[in-house]
């Protein structure tokens, strides 16, 4: 996007960052040396055009995803330096719009996301959950957790909770590894996206003016009360899917850390208590993707850290950066299961704070707990050298996770 010019001498060089394929739990040493190089850097990432600045501090980076100066929807019009090979934004997408339309999109299914309509799901998550672990013991060891439980778990949850019948729970997963998926090709990705957004289309219209607390029974009333457009809920809905994706991954980095460091499990289960601490911790520890995710662009002139941005420039932050800050958290490179404060930013900050965080935090709550719980001697049925991390994947997480007990 950015082209250099002879007063780019001032600024800081410009660094490739190629997003290698990382395992494990691995902290991306590209990104560990660009936060020593400085709060504000260069960056230019395997796709698209141009450069973009990077910004890692804790502070910083709450500044810029809370400031109306930088825009997610002039993101739309520039071919910015990203990590994916294609780029196939939903026209409406609430991820690109900017307030007004973003709080306005937001407010059409936040029932189902304050504390009572993700505690409903409770209950029956717990249900759901107990139904998968009840079939692995029956079934005896060993066991791919990955494939047994944390993938079907989260993907049952988010159809629940979206009104997705059960049939049609397989194809969800099936079109969500595609679209977040780096390796399987531009085309494919947008074919998935395609059969997503075709989906819901079809089931909005069906549950238009219907009613319920689930999100296509709202985005179906608020179409039919004009609050949004088809095609803005049919973008809402798909981002909500997608990103209940992600606790497949963050929970299998739980999992994997929990069963690398027995001690950690053995003092989770002699004190219950500790659980949501430890929740925290790991996901403020954890690198739950990879690299970077959308950009946004400067709509003036701002100063971040005495680093003058001008207007038009493209502007990521790394919320993984931003969650080792020193300044704010003591070891940062530690696990500190009782760490007490804990304002990490693993579900981002600012308007874009992940609509599904509450969400994602119960279900990464019931999996530990559950996990701990019933299966007191779980360990690995394979040398760890063995597992393998997803290809590819923007989202980071094990493929598998062969287990014993």
């Amino acid at each position: 996007m950015q082209k250099a010019t002879t007063t780019d001498v001032s600024r800081p060089p410009v660094r490739m960052w190629p997003v290698g394929e990382l395992s494990g739990v691995e902290f991306d040493p590209v990104l560990a040396e660009l936060m020593r190089e400085g709060p504000v850097t260069r960056i230019k990432l395997p796709n698209g055009e141009g450069w973009a600045w990077l910004v890692s501090r804790y502070d910083d980076v709450r500044m810029v995803t809370n400031d109306p100066r930088f825009s997610r929807k002039a993101v739309v019009e520039h071919d910015v330096t990203r990590v994916a090979p294609h780029f196939i934004p939903v026209p409406g997408a609430v991820g690109f719009a900017d307030p007004p339309d973003h709080t306005r999109l937001r407010r059409a299914v936040a029932a189902a996301f304050t504390s009572r309509g993700v505690e409903r799901l409770r209950e029956r998550a717990q249900r759901m959950l107990d139904d998968l672990v009840d079939a692995v013991l029956r079934d005896g060891p060993p066991a791919d957790f990955t494939e047994r439980i944390l993938a079907p778990f989260p993907l049952a949850v988010v159809c629940e909770l979206m009104g997705v019948p059960e049939a049609d729970r397989p194809r969800m997963h099936e079109w969500t590894s595609l679209i977040l998926s780096a390796s399987e090709g531009v085309k494919r990705s947008e074919q998935a996206k395609t059969r997503m957004c075709e989906y819901f289309a079809g089931l909005l219209r069906r549950r238009r003016g219907t009613g319920g607390e689930d999100v296509t029974g709202l985005l179906g009333d608020a179409i039919a009360d004009g609050e949004i457009s088809e095609s803005e809920a049919v973008g809402l809905a798909l981002l909500v899917q997608i990103g209940g994706e992600a606790v497949t991954h963050n929970t299998g980095n739980m999992v994997y850390i929990l069963l690398t460091h027995p001690e950690y499990q053995a003092r989770l289960r002699a004190e219950p208590a500790l659980r949501p601490s430890a929740i925290d911790e790991l996901l403020r520890y954890i690198p739950h993707r990879s690299a970077v995710g959308l950009s946004r662009i400067a709509m003036e002139d701002v100063t971040i850290a005495g680093q003058a941005i001008r207007t038009g420039e493209a502007v990521y932050v790394s919320y993984l950066a931003a969650n080792r800050d020193p300044d704010v958290f003591e070891d940062p490179e530690e696990i500190m299961l009782e760490r007490d404060p804990n304002p990490h930013v693993a579900f981002g900050y600012g308007p874009h704070y992940c609509l599904g965080g509450m969400l994602a935090r119960l279900e990464c709550e019931l999996l530990v707990s559950t996990l701990l719980d019933r299966f007191p001697d779980l360990r690995f049925a394979v040398p760890v050298e063995e597992l393998g991390w997803r290809p590819g994947a923007v989202i980071r997480g094990p493929e598998r996770l062969p287990v014993t007990w």
